[in-house]
């Protein structure tokens, strides 16, 4: 498994950068001739999230070979704090209760929303519970030595039982129908371009900050035991060293950064249910993965960028072919660039060099002839 080169992860920080400093300049007009139309800021916004979301699990995956079937788990966790913020902000200025709420009957707020009062708490609530959630999890599997596909599938099971448990009404989180309904957005009128285009910058940052730091993580002797944990984990533990704390460590590490994602995506989509626990995310975020090419960070970037704008057109134009695009899609990477399209220049390299060598046998035995 190849990484990036230098060269590569420097053009896609660069691009970030750009991209963070042209959104509020062409987003609010700043500069004239350049204004984007607001469905256009939304659907970077809501690209650079699910990229952040595959940052997460390539760092578990690709850093330590670990595969993780249900990160929509703690992506839907984010956004159900952050749903549960807007909503409280939401009836500080109207005094309305949520209609999930006062259909179930509720003359207030359920207790345990205290953790979303104020944007202090749900921040380290979005930064703290998945870690938590994810410790607790990853401390019982790792502990009982569940790797591979093993490990996988109960990650999966694990988003399906919560799927099940938030489809139902007296849970106090909306059930089937979710939550929607958010009136502001720090001070800003939901779906208004300055919230849309702060959001989206926000979602930018966020990609950028984490595509930075994890490449330093990996890079460090920290990643480099992630690296061994991936290629020989009986030979690291043989070594002396405590598996279980090094996996921990980048399984929490993963759980917080894609519940920041789901923090951020919920706003700009404007609602949350438990479609983002369908196990099917998870599925496609390592599809992303392994089309961009995983180990390097910047891959899952670019593969979750190019399968979503994918899908995005795709699904308007003919919804019905989605599920079999996606499918091939995946198929066409494992067979042809094992180590996704970043490894497309070494692989056309090879491709070249296999199609040149391919008629010298032909001559040679024509020769000997």
């Amino acid at each position: 498994m190849r990484r990036p080169s230098d060269r590569a992860a420097w053009a896609g920080i660069g691009t970030l950068v750009l991209l963070l400093v042209a959104l509020p300049l062409a987003g609010l007009g700043w500069v004239p001739g350049t204004a984007l139309p607001i469905y256009a800021i939304n659907l970077i916004g809501q690209v650079m999230c699910l990229s952040l979301l595959a940052i997460a699990v390539d760092l578990i995956w690709g850093g330590a070979g670990v595969l993780s079937l249900g990160h929509g788990l703690f992506f839907a966790f984010g956004g159900y704090l952050c749903a549960m913020h807007l909503l409280r902000t939401a009836y500080a200025a109207t005094h309305e209760l949520p209609d999930f709420l006062q259909f179930m009957g509720h003359g207030g707020f359920p207790s345990w929303w205290r953790l979303a009062d104020g944007a202090v708490t749900t921040t380290l609530a979005v930064l703290l519970l998945p870690a938590l959630l994810a410790f607790v999890f990853g401390y019982v599997s790792f502990r009982s030595r569940v790797n591979g596909v093993y490990f996988s599938i109960i990650t999966q099971a694990l988003t399906y039982t919560a799927m099940l448990m938030m489809f139902r009404n007296d849970t106090g989180f909306g059930g089937n129908n979710g939550m929607t309904g958010f009136h502001a957005i720090a001070g800003l009128p939901a779906g208004g371009l300055p919230a849309t285009v702060l959001l989206a910058s926000l979602a930018t940052a966020a990609v950028l900050l984490a595509l930075v730091l994890g490449r330093a993580i990996l890079a460090s002797r920290f990643g480099r035991l992630l690296a061994a944990i991936r290629d020989d984990e009986p030979r690291l533990r043989f070594l002396g060293y405590d598996t279980l704390w090094i996996k921990l460590a980048a399984w929490c590490l993963s759980a917080s950064i894609a519940a920041i994602a789901g923090a951020l995506y919920v706003p700009q989509v404007g609602i949350i249910n438990p479609s983002l626990l369908d196990p099917s995310l998870s599925l496609e975020v390592a599809i992303w993965v392994t089309v961009g090419g995983r180990g390097g960070l910047l891959g899952a970037v670019l593969g979750a960028a190019l399968v979503n704008l994918l899908k995005f057109w795709l699904t308007a134009a003919a919804p019905a072919l989605w599920p079999f695009v996606l499918s091939l899609l995946g198929l066409l990477v494992v067979l042809a660039l094992p180590n996704g399209l970043l490894d497309l220049r070494n692989r056309s390299r090879d491709w070249i060099v296999d199609l040149a060598r391919a008629p010298l046998p032909l001559l040679r035995r024509r020769t000997v002839r």
